[in-house]
């Protein structure tokens, strides 16, 4: 029983996780690597597996930087089966559609670009890919153990993070050992207790082995009313100037969130009686999808939804049209615009930013993680230049960042999980997260009286049943 870490150690992108038992071959995650453009375009492009060796993938969300590549993988030869949750196999459907029509569009405006004689630039991946990649998504209920091989089962778990996340505990039979099944878990993205809408994460217990994420190993949340408040008091701040709030907001998970904490500000009064909108067609769509599944609602918010619904408001609107979407630059009040991506490498942010960045009596509100050398980080790090679209802008904005948005559990909550355990896994393998925060919660961990822990390197391979590396 081999375990490979082909992707998301020491950075939060690019998770891929290499099962190996009796033979089969079982990839947890399949997600984009994001960085640096030269960089990530040869690493999602080269994957350090034959795509169609592979029996099985298993998927604990739809974040892109967990299954954004997929579709890469349907091309390179992969035609198993891709085991989600049925609000994963909804959010996939919207995510990666849009992450193929990225692609092309990056493909067509670089051959417009390239000298005479080089070659084409081809797309990661094309729509037509992702149509051959949707049906191999297999629906599995949580709770509800299923077979991937003979020797490997598996069941999901509530994670908490987004809709339809899951972790995901795996059941292993080595048949040369008299020992009994082995048990393996991976928390995938783990989220936090009493989130709006979505439902606490499950207590995870009795098992060998555990691979679990650190975003924020070393790193606390704002909580509850405080990132409300803080929240409050950015719009109301930014409105008394006669600005408008820009939030860069992934599509699935975050948007929902921030729209759902801006309608019960304003339930409360809270707020002044501004426009809020939502200039995303995908957080649409995904919007969508989350109505859809109320099954994985908490009791708050399905209490609610029984009275309104909680995704929509009578200040909020959704905008579809790129028209209408160059329209809301030429608004002269104040407002709330929402819209991704979160990391302001791509969408229709972007030019928002071109035409607000500049602009003092704005603000840039950041309520997410982002990666290092995005656009998001070099705003977070209030750098005084940003290049947006090829141009640099001097930033007068204001940049305001709430942590406390995130649905990641911080460096307490991750330790809480932990300390949960009635009794400890022999292996901690810690992964996603920047490499500073994986070393930070790894001591954290062991001051806990957690011993065998491994913050792996790409490329690594452990042996489940010791913990140890055995090669490179």
């Amino acid at each position: 029983m081999r375990l490979t870490f082909h992707g998301g150690v020491r950075t939060v992108t690019g998770s891929k996780h290499l099962l190996e038992v009796a033979g089969r071959r079982i990839l947890l995650e399949c997600g984009l690597f994001q960085g640096r453009r030269e960089e990530a375009r040869r690493r999602n492009r080269e994957f350090p597996f034959e795509a169609g060796s592979l029996d099985a993938v298993v998927l604990s969300h739809a974040h892109i930087d967990h299954a954004g590549a997929l579709p890469a993988l349907v091309r390179a030869g992969f035609k198993g089966p891709i085991y989600a949750t049925d609000a994963t196999a909804d959010l996939c459907s919207v995510l990666l559609q849009d992450s193929a029509q990225i692609s092309e569009r990056d493909a067509h405006y670089l051959n417009k670009r390239r000298e005479r004689g080089e070659p084409p630039v081809e797309p990661l991946y094309t729509v037509e890919d992702v149509e051959r990649t949707l049906p191999l998504l297999e629906i599995r209920s949580y709770n509800e153990p299923y077979k991937i091989t003979d020797n490997v089962s598996a069941i999901f778990r509530e994670a908490g993070h987004i809709l339809g996340s899951a972790q995901v505990q795996l059941e292993i039979i080595d048949t040369s050992s008299d020992d009994g099944p082995f048990r393996l878990a991976f928390t995938g993205d783990l989220g936090r207790d009493h989130l709006p809408i979505l439902r606490d994460p499950y207590q995870i217990d009795g098992i060998d082995a555990l691979i679990t994420e650190s975003t924020y190993g070393d790193r606390l949340h704002e909580k509850g009313e405080d990132l409300k408040t803080r929240l409050e008091n950015v719009v109301s701040r930014t409105v008394e100037r006669g600005g408008r709030v820009l939030i860069p907001a992934f599509a699935v998970g975050r948007t929902q969130r921030v729209v759902y904490l801006l309608h019960q500000l304003f339930e409360e009064h809270r707020l002044p009686q501004i426009p809020i909108y939502v200039d995303s067609p995908m957080a649409s769509e995904a919007t969508e999808v989350y109505r859809r599944h109320p099954e994985c609602y908490d009791r708050e918010a399905s209490q609610w939804l029984e009275r309104e619904d909680i995704l929509g408001f009578r200040r909020l609107r959704y905008v579809e049209s790129v028209e209408e979407s160059k329209r809301l630059n030429e608004l002269r009040i104040p407002c709330v615009i929402i819209a991704s991506s979160g990391m302001v490498e791509a969408g229709r942010i972007l030019h928002h930013l071109l035409h607000g960045v500049g602009n003092p009596r704005n603000t840039v509100l950041m309520v997410g993680y982002c990666a290092p050398h995005t656009l998001g980080r070099r705003l977070i790090e209030k750098q005084p230049v940003v290049r947006i679209l090829g141009q640099e802008y001097r930033r007068r904005a204001r940049v305001e960042q709430i942590d406390g948005l995130s649905t990641h559990a911080d460096r307490d909550e991750l330790l809480d999980y932990m300390r949960g355990m009635s009794s400890p896994p022999r292996t901690v393998y810690i992964v996603h997260g920047d490499e500073p925060q994986s070393l930070a919660y790894a001591s954290h961990l062991r001051r806990e009286g957690f011993r065998d822990i491994r913050v792996p390197r790409e490329g690594e391979i452990y042996d489940l049943l010791t913990g140890k590396m055995v090669g490179k």
